[in-house]
């Protein structure tokens, strides 16, 4: 199979080792995450969605979302607001005050709170607004400048090329292009068709978003649609394994085994203590709920498993869990033998 990496990724001057890139979501992808995602070999990640106004006001949770971890790199922070002013003034901060490589406007977020702030998948209703706000933040920083949109609102307002056009025109150096619209929000099925539209006809970097459940997916939405890299989201959630099969798929066409029940636990674990260095024992406990969950998909008989994360309290109560899972799957395995020739599961 011939190498689909080969052509070099690059965001401006930033340049990336590989065309597999963690999607930015919102409540998830803080630095612990991300980091450990990172380290299974993403080419770039993308912080969570940051509120504007919550960066020029200076609300310290807002400016604690901000932390980068120097191992993350190459990174892109994401902001998001409706009005012009306060975007271009979030953008300086971030510019000025964080080790970001790459500044994102978010243009996809499809949920009714960020739509009344005119934000989000809100501007994708108007081209001229998508420029003018683009090119107000590209005059006002020195980093790289990039947008993650949706192809539209809803199946009669598609303006995805006219809408990638005029953020390459504004001066931004990237666009990633999530294959729903707005209305769809998560559901039914991402059109690769108009992200194909997209990146024939622009020339700047197009990353390609929506229904990559497999390195398979990924190769082939960069096959069929050219884009330039392929973001990676939900699939990644309890699956940083996911990121490293991709690229070692894309390089070498070789498709890895998946991981067994300790490494998924021992992952699980590393991802929650760097949760707590980040938010402390009690938010860390109640936020690695849903991971845990995602880390156990797949993991026979995790129901019991599951329902007793989610009343967990402490750390303690949480590692006993997650370790006893280990060790309840080893010892089940070691009672798997073969007596006379026979096959006996106890």
């Amino acid at each position: 199979m011939s190498q689909t990496t080969e052509k070099p990724f690059q965001i401006g001057d930033i340049v990336m080792d590989n065309r597999v890139v963690l999607a930015p979501m919102a409540g998830i992808c803080n630095s612990a995450f991300r980091l450990t995602v990172k380290e299974f070999g993403a080419g770039l990640v993308y912080a969570e969605m940051i509120s504007d106004k919550g960066i020029v006001s200076k609300n310290e949770k807002t400016l604690g979302m901000l932390y980068i971890d120097e191992r993350e790199n190459p990174l892109s922070l994401q902001i998001f607001g409706g009005d012009k002013t306060t975007l271009v003034e979030a953008a300086k901060y971030v510019d000025e005050n964080t080790t970001a490589d790459i500044i994102d406007i978010n243009m996809g977020c499809p949920v009714n709170k960020i739509i009344k702030c005119e934000a989000g998948a809100r501007l994708l209703l108007d081209p001229n607004k998508v420029y003018e706000m683009v090119a107000a933040v590209v005059d006002a920083v020195k980093k790289p400048v990039s947008v993650k949109m949706r192809i539209g609102w809803d199946d009669e307002h598609v303006f995805a090329v006219e809408n990638a056009q005029a953020v390459e025109r504004a001066g931004a150096s990237a666009v990633a292009v999530h294959g729903r619209t707005r209305v769809q929000m998560y559901e039914g099925k991402a059109n690769w068709d108009i992200i194909r539209q997209v990146k024939e006809n622009v020339n700047i970097p197009v990353l390609g978003n929506g229904d990559v459940e497999s390195p398979q997916d990924a190769k082939r939405m960069l096959d069929t649609t050219g884009v330039d890299a392929v973001m990676i989201g939900r699939a990644a959630l309890g699956n940083p394994w996911m990121i490293y099969r991709t690229v070692q798929y894309l390089e070498t066409g070789e498709l890895k085994d998946e991981p067994g029940v300790r490494e998924k636990m021992d992952v699980c674990l590393l991802h929650f203590e760097r949760l707590m260095q980040l938010k402390g024992e009690s938010v860390a406990v109640r936020e690695m709920r849903k991971h845990a969950s995602w880390y156990l998909k797949g993991i026979r008989g995790n129901g019991k498993a599951r329902s007793a994360i989610n009343q967990t309290e402490t750390a303690t109560e949480l590692r006993a869990i997650l370790n006893g899972i280990v060790q309840e799957y080893e010892q089940r395995e070691s009672e798997i033998y073969v007596p006379e020739q026979k096959e006996i599961i106890i």
